[in-house]
């Protein structure tokens, strides 16, 4: 398995928090009339409060030098951070198409979610799919997110970890 895998772990998807979803939909519509890409990380339910096992998507990583247009986002992989709690990706279509397009499924493999939020950018223009392109529920919800000194709240003992899986 080689690192940029390593990053998009598969794990048990919750959802996604509110906030989260808040700020995707708010940045999609700044962003226009280019497009915008960011990666979907998770933190553990029972962190947030929750009685559940699994991950809530609680933040999204903007990649420095990531390229985008009207009708794409590039992300140079070289700048990815070595973040080991990658599910997936989200971007916008400003042409309000929500549905994946064939640059789009090139890159759904890694992950096991992809947010793709369409213009006008309301709450409502918003889809997630699995890394086959195909619609998924994902379910929002309103938890605390975690301070944000928590981005870099790992050891090199957590790494090694989920590297062994």
């Amino acid at each position: 398995m080689g690192l940029f895998d390593a990053l998009f772990r598969s794990s048990s998807i919750l959802g996604i928090a509110e906030e989260t979803l808040e700020f995707a939909i708010e940045s999609s519509e700044a962003s226009h009339p280019n497009e915008y890409m960011g990666f979907l990380r998770g933190t553990e339910a029972d962190r947030l409060g929750l009685d559940s096992d699994g991950l809530v998507i609680t933040d999204i990583l903007v990649v420095p030098g990531t390229e985008s247009n009207s009708v794409s986002a590039t992300v140079k992989t070289s700048q990815i951070p070595n973040d080991v709690k990658a599910l997936g990706s989200v971007h916008s279509h400003p042409n309000g198409v929500i549905s994946p397009s064939a640059a789009d499924l090139e890159t759904f493999g890694r992950g096991s979610v992809h947010v793709i939020i369409g213009a006008p950018y309301r709450r409502s223009d918003w889809q997630a799919f699995d890394s086959q392109g195909q619609r998924t529920q994902l379910n929002v919800i309103d938890v605390e997110l975690p301070e944000t000194e928590d981005f870099f709240d790992f050891t090199q003992a957590d790494i090694d970890d989920e590297l062994r899986r």
